[in-house]
């Protein structure tokens, strides 16, 4: 693709960053993303059609439409395990980003889209061929989220530790690669610290009301209440009550003060013997993933990883997430290492890190050569986005 139809500024590139808790999009250069909204999406069989009978699916897209109770309204998700499974509803929410939020037609922008490190060829080369039959887009791109994190905190080489809704994930980033081999994950995240806190609230005899928006309530249990503590949950017990309980209200107006159990419900993501949700004895804590998918990588890249911990994730907005991470990776290794955690402080750097990451390299003059032009797709066909793609 000529730089000079894609350069710059004047590319006016779209990013959009898929995850399975929240979809983001906006312009390339830009600061933040314009739109940020749920990835769940309301489903509602409508009136019949007049012309065959049939009935219609009426589709309820972005947070504030899904909040509204509705009957039979089935909640779905199109993306399983940080990847595309239903395609007809991502077109659906595909179709109402570009309206609601770009308010321009697909054919109108390049667009770069990130991905799990894990997507799978044929599901790369559909969203490709998708992109270019169905939408007509001038160029395209896709990008793996860690990458583009890496990009976001103006690195090329890092360990990425992704604290989102689904997994946690460490995967080692090195000069703008990933290390595939060395993509480590663990199933503790956001969604199971909702089970954490469902269970809990089950013992106590707390019925979270209203009963259609559990979630989005003890979402915000979470981020008002739940906190790390600084070191291992029973070292920690005397200094932590002395921090007192924390009084939270919930929107039924119940409210009720919490003390320790607010540390020990965060304590499940550091030491696995304190899951009460599940039982997995082979589950890894978030810390232990990092040491593991470091251990994967060549010898010689070691001291790059453990010098370059970025935490980015939702999930890692938890009250002392990132110093907890730090104390226990500093405890198992020699205090020759040199470890440095990077977490930043401000959130929505956190949370949008994999878009802040497209829209800087979207937006570089020397990316512009890296596009999937619509040319190169109709010459190479859908598996010109694992040539181009890495």
């Amino acid at each position: 693709m000529s730089t000079g139809i894609y350069g710059g500024d004047e590319v006016g590139a779209v990013v959009l960053d898929i995850g399975s808790h929240t979809t983001r999009g906006g312009f390339a250069g830009e600061d933040m993303p314009k739109a940020d909204f749920k990835t769940t999406v309301g489903v509602l069989a409508d009136a019949e059609d007049i012309t065959d009978g049939s009935t219609r699916k009426k589709y309820c897209i972005d947070t504030v439409n899904i909040k509204v109770p509705r009957n039979s309204m089935e909640m779905v998700n199109f993306v399983q395990d940080c990847m595309i499974e239903d395609w007809d509803t991502f077109e659906k929410v595909f179709e109402y980003f570009y309206k609601s939020y770009i308010k321009s037609s697909a054919d109108q922008h390049p667009l770069l889209m990130s991905e799990a490190p894990w997507n799978i060829s044929s599901k790369r080369e559909k969203l490709t061929e998708i992109m270019f039959e169905k939408y007509s887009v001038p160029a395209f791109y896709l990008c793996k989220n860690p990458v583009l994190s890496a990009f976001a905190s103006g690195r090329s080489t890092a360990l990425i530790l992704d604290s989102g809704a689904s997994h946690t994930t460490a995967v080692p980033v090195y000069d703008g690669y990933v290390i595939q081999q060395a993509v480590t994950k663990t199933s503790l995240g956001g969604n199971f610290l909702i089970e954490e806190c469902k269970n809990y609230f089950q013992h106590e005899n707390i019925d979270i009301i209203p009963h259609f928006s559990v979630n989005e309530t003890i979402e915000d249990f979470i981020q008002s209440v739940i906190q790390c503590s600084d070191n291992n949950y029973e070292e920690e017990i005397e200094s932590m009550e002395a921090t007192g309980p924390v009084h939270h209200e919930f929107p039924d107006g119940f409210n009720r003060k919490f003390g320790l159990e607010r540390f020990r419900i965060a304590e499940s993501l550091f030491d696995t013997n304190y899951i009460r949700s599940h039982s997995n004895p082979l589950v890894q804590s978030v810390s232990q993933i990092i040491s593991s998918a470091i251990a994967k990588v060549d010898i010689d890249m070691r001291p790059s990883m453990y010098n370059g911990i970025i935490v980015v994730g939702s999930n890692s907005l938890l009250n002392g997430f990132s110093d907890r991470l730090m104390t226990d990776l500093a405890n198992k290794l020699p205090a020759s290492t040199k470890l440095k955690v990077n977490a930043s402080q401000i959130n929505v750097e956190r949370r949008f890190s994999s878009w802040i990451g497209g829209s800087i390299l979207a937006s570089l003059g020397s990316f512009q050569q890296l596009w999937i032009s619509k040319q190169e797709y109709e010459e190479s066909g859908r598996n010109c986005v694992d040539k181009k793609c890495p």
